[in-house]
Order: C-alpha cells, then structure tokens, then sequence
C-alpha cells in the first residue's frame, strides 16, 4: 500500500497551458493598447495647450504649431539647409537639450536626419520665424527614446528660432 502511495503521489500532475493567441487576437490587443496611449497623449497634449494658453495650428499628422514672432516673407523650401537655436523638452516641463548647451541644430529640409515632426513643421515656417512646437512621440523618437535624454514616448516641446540666413 505504502508503494502504491508513493509511486502516484510521484507521478506528475499534468500542468495547465494557456490557450495559444491567434493573430487576430494580439492584432486587437495592440490596437487597442495604441488606441489607449494615443488618448492618453491627445489629452496631455490638450491639457499643456490649456496651461500654456497658447493658440496652436493642428496639422494632420498630429504636429502642433504656433508663431511666436513672425520672420521673412520667404518660406522655408524643402531642399533648404536651415539652422535652429532652440530648446526642447516635454510637456512635464524637462529640459533635454538646447542650442545654447548643445549648439545650434542644422539639417537639410526633407532630408530626413532630425525628428520628422521637426522637419514637417519647416515646411509651415519662415525664415527668421520664433515658434513653438508640440511633437507627439510618433513624430519624435517614438517608443525607444534617443537613447540619451530623451525618454520612450516622450512628446517634445521644441521653442525654435529659424536663423535667417537667406
């Protein structure tokens, strides 16, 4: 009797498996997780806009915009080279980096090589243009950051000023 009880009490009892998860399913879930921080970020976006009392211009991407101190006549082509004094950090109030820190940022407009979101909104500005400009993460650096100072999912408040060198 004892070596009956032993050997069933040693056998393994089988373990429960979760029900596998079918594409659809994890489709869902994403979409619905993308949905939620999508919200969550529309509603900061809206709530620093409130605080600030500033009166911005919504592009269809999600960028926002307002001029600070009207430049030139001329705007800004895709082709340009521009150079930006700036300051950028979130819409918590962080401070990540700025030209007077870091130096100016130059890049090619339409070149790619700076967040797209910042080279979207060149093409609204004019040289010599002061503005102010609201990034949401997905025109940023998006889930990962920049590995630096820039948090995952951070929406970037950039003050800019268009050197106007034309």
């Amino acid at each position: 009797m004892l070596l009956l009880f032993s050997v069933f009490s040693c056998e393994e009892k089988p373990q429960h498996q979760p029900a596998p998860i079918s594409k659809n399913e994890m489709k869902n879930s994403m979409e619905t997780a993308n949905r939620y921080l999508l919200n969550e970020e529309e509603e900061d976006i809206a709530n620093y806009i409130k605080r600030h009392g500033l009166e911005v211009t919504s592009t269809g991407t999600g960028l926002r915009y307002q001029i600070l101190k009207q430049g030139s006549e001329k705007r800004i082509e895709k082709g340009e080279k521009v150079t930006l004094e700036y300051e950028l950090g979130s819409i918590a109030g962080d401070l990540f980096y700025s030209s007077e820190k870091d130096g100016v940022k130059s890049f090619v407009v339409g070149e790619g090589g700076v967040e797209s979101g910042l080279d979207e909104a060149m093409t609204y500005l004019h040289w010599g243009d002061q503005a102010k400009l609201i990034i949401p993460f997905h025109l940023a650096y998006g889930l990962h950051g920049d590995d630096n100072r820039i948090p995952e999912y951070a929406t970037l408040v950039y003050t800019i000023k268009v050197i106007d060198n034309q």
